[in-house]
Parts: structure tokens; C-alpha cells; sequence
């Protein structure tokens, strides 16, 4: 009962969080200094083409008027049209995600469990050489330059060896081949994700190795390993069965944020490799004045990121009765 009432709390809390982003992406855009249409799309255009969109957009009603059509289009679905692709902002967006999920939940998981367990390694050796070398490793990956490193890998891997494409998500002539099947385009979108999966794998893996032997080392120091060791049970078994799971929460979070936060934080590397995500596109409308694809875009992030905070609170709370109150 008092996981319902947590929930439906946390809920209540995240519907106000979710309309005061909605309130102050509507008010910054159209409080912002400066003639609205204009920032928009191309300064250049006639004075009765701006007065024809500014109609079309709302935008010479007042503004609590703007602000009830801009609720009433956003729970209804009709997030605009783009600027610059003259199609439904939804429609890109539905196009553009399920590349950014493919290569970022990929990198992250994979990521999360290598650094889990050379993190569960390192703090079980603390003190000797591969405890040393881990960490030290883990700290440079961490606090690599990401462009900089995309860069070094392409530079590397694609133009020095030839092993992988230098950009993009799919090589034309397979996938306009008829004769190539499913299998055979999946394995093309792979060998163009090789080198942007690389690229983060290698970022993230640090930050959870870090996190994980922290973890670790605060975990054996609680009362119950003390207890696990006095019965006698393998060190193998403490380690892997008693301290490592209660150990992984701190991880589990920062996985789940970093998947949410990977939306928008991924659009140096989308940019870095030409991959076709979100995170691009972002900065794409942001440098093109595309409007309602930015809103979009921004709103999007919101969303998922106040869900994993959501998810990550419920699991907490699931596995910790102490947060429930």
C-alpha cells in the first residue's frame, strides 16, 4: 500500500514538473525580444507572407489564448509542421528516434555491465596492481574529450584500416539491392554503428566502473558481509551473490538517466558520425530556425527523462521500503 501511494505521489509530482516545462518552452519562445516569425524562417520573406504565418501560428492572439491552442495541439497530437521538411513534426521524429534507442541503449547497456563487473574486480583487489591500472583506466576513458575521440576512432578505424564507413547509418546500394535480405541491411546498419558504438562504449564505461567499485568497496563494509564471511560462505559467493547486487543500485540508476539524458546529450556524436537521431536533428532545428521540430524535439527529452526518473524512483522503492515514507 505505501508503494501505491509512493507512486501515485511521485506521479502527481512529475504531471506538475511535466506542464511547468510545457509553460516555460511556450514562454520562451514567444516572450523572447524580437520579431517571433523572423527567427523562425527566412528574414527575407514579404511583410504579408509573415502577417499570413503569424495568423496561421496563432500568434496575434493574446497570449493566454496562444497559450490554450498550444496545450489543446500538444495533448492532441499536432505538434506543427516542420519548416524546413514540410511534413509532420511527428512523423520525423518517428523516424529519427528508433536510430538514437538503437545506438545509444546499445552503448549504454553494454557499457553498464562491462564496467559492472571490472568495477566488482577492481574493488575486490583494492590496494594491488589491477585495482590501479582499472582505475586509472576507468578515469581516462571517463574524462576523454568525446568529440576528440570520435575523431581519433574514425580517423583510426575508418580512414587509416578501412575497417568500418566513416559516417551514416546504412550503405545505399545494399539496401536498394532487392536481392539483399533482412539479415544481410541488419548487418549493414551494424557495421555503420561499430564506430559511434566505440566511441561511447568507451565514455561510458568508465563513469560505471567508478561508480560500481565505489559501490562495491561501501557495501563491504556493511553488517551483513561481515555476517556472509562469519558463516563461512566462499569469498566468490559474498562477492558475487551478497555484495555485488546491492552494490549495482547506484549503477542501475545512472544508467537508467544516462539512457534518458542520451537523447539530447548524444548530438555531438549523432553530429561526429552523420547517424541519422534525435540528437542531430536537435541541432539541426536549433540551427535552422525549424520552430515547431525544436519544440518537439525538447519536449521529447523532457518526457523520457521525467520517465526514467519516474522508473528509477519506483525501483528504488521497490528495493528500499525506507524511501516508500
Amino acid at each position: 500500500m505505501e508503494l501505491n501511494k509512493y507512486i501515485l505521489r511521485r506521479l502527481i509530482e512529475i504531471t506538475v514538473i511535466f506542464f511547468v516545462i510545457l509553460t516555460v518552452l511556450f514562454l520562451l519562445f514567444r516572450l523572447a525580444p524580437g520579431d517571433p516569425v523572423s527567427r523562425m524562417v527566412d528574414p527575407s520573406m514579404t511583410a504579408e507572407d509573415a502577417r499570413r504565418l503569424i495568423e496561421q501560428l496563432g500568434l496575434d492572439q493574446p497570449l493566454g489564448t496562444q497559450y490554450i491552442i498550444y496545450l489543446k495541439s500538444f495533448f492532441s497530437g499536432d505538434l506543427g509542421i516542420s519548416f524546413h521538411y514540410g511534413v509532420p513534426v511527428l512523423d520525423i521524429i518517428g523516424e529519427r528516434l528508433p536510430n538514437t534507442i538503437l545506438l545509444f541503449t546499445t552503448s549504454v547497456i553494454l557499457a553498464a555491465l562491462t564496467g559492472i563487473f571490472f568495477g566488482k574486480i577492481a574493488s575486490w583487489h583494492k590496494g594491488k596492481k589491477i585495482d590501479s591500472w582499472l582505475t586509472i583506466g576507468a578515469l581516462i576513458c571517463h574524462t576523454l574529450f568525446l568529440p576528440w575521440l570520435a575523431l581519433i576512432i574514425i580517423w583510426f578505424f575508418g580512414y587509416r584500416i578501412g575497417w568500418f564507413p566513416l559516417n551514416g547509418i546504412l550503405s545505399p546500394e545494399i539496401w536498394t539491392d532487392p536481392a539483399n535480405g533482412f539479415f544481410i541491411r541488419m548487418l549493414d546498419v551494424l557495421h555503420h554503428m561499430a564506430l559511434p558504438l566505440m566511441t561511447l562504449f568507451i565514455i561510458h564505461f568508465g563513469s560505471y566502473l567508478l561508480v560500481m567499485r565505489s559501490s562495491m568497496l561501501e557495501t563491504l563494509k556493511e553488517d551483513y558481509i561481515i555476517t556472509a564471511r562469519a558463516k563461512g560462505l566462499e569469498e566468490k559467493v559474498i562477492r558475487n551473490h551478497h555484495a555485488a547486487p546491492n552494490a549495482a543500485l547506484p549503477v542501475v540508476t545512472s544508467v537508467a538517466l544516462s539512457l534518458a539524458f542520451s537523447i539530447n546529450g548524444g548530438a555531438l556524436t549523432e553530429t561526429v558520425f552523420s547517424w541519422p537521431g534525435i540528437g542531430r536533428e536537435l541541432v539541426f532545428a536549433v540551427s535552422n530556425n525549424d520552430y515547431p521540430l525544436a519544440l518537439a524535439s525538447f519536449l521529447l527529452i523532457a518526457i523520457v527523462v521525467l520517465l526514467a526518473n519516474l522508473l528509477v524512483d519506483i525501483l528504488y522503492a521497490w528495493l528500499d521500503p525506507r524511501i516508500r515514507y
